[in-house]
């Protein structure tokens, strides 16, 4: 987390790690040349949303409002669109994002139990990191591959017909 401080002209002092950060977005943003369309800034609104999560690994209320502002948009707006799509987060996860899939087919396969026997491991509830910062664990309405039902993602690695006896292998699979 980062402390809001303006230095003497008047800017927010971050460290320079996540200034960093920020002036990659604004860069990004740049190349969108969005201009002073509404329409434009706000259909470019969910390409910068995931530049940003990329870049923080989750949508903070400043990265929110930064987002906003150069889009002249209300955080308000931006805020609708985070809390309207299951990929976008906005609090910290853990190293490994555990999504367990709970669309259609991966729900009748199975996804459920699955997403219990990870609940029972990890002990913690969907939404939530363990203590140490190492697990998160999500679901989502859908991945796109239902012919591997269920499937579990951890960050970008995809796991399918996972059964809740498969749950220890893919938490082994994250042993430091």
């Amino acid at each position: 987390m980062c402390c809001n401080c303006r230095n003497a002209s008047g800017t927010v002092a971050r460290p320079p790690e996540e200034q960093q950060k920020f002036d990659e977005l604004e860069r990004y943003i740049g190349t969108l040349q969005v201009g002073d369309n509404p329409d434009r800034r706000r259909g470019s609104l969910i390409q910068i949303l995931h530049r940003a999560q990329h870049l923080f690994g989750y949508l903070s209320e400043e990265v929110q409002s930064f987002v906003a502002a150069r889009l002249n948009i209300s955080r308000a707006e931006v805020y609708g669109v985070i809390s309207f799509y299951s990929y976008f987060i906005d609090q910290p996860i853990g190293r490994y994002k555990i999504n367990v899939c709970t669309g259609t087919a991966c729900f009748v396969k199975g996804a459920p139990k699955v997403l219990d026997e990870f609940k029972r491991r990890l002990e913690i509830r969907e939404g939530e990191s363990t203590p140490d910062g190492k697990f998160f664990l999500g679901a989502l309405r859908c991945v796109g591959a239902c012919s591997l039902a269920p499937v579990v993602m951890v960050n970008e690695k995809v796991y399918g017909n996972v059964t809740a006896e498969k749950v220890a292998g893919i938490l082994q699979d994250c042993a430091d």
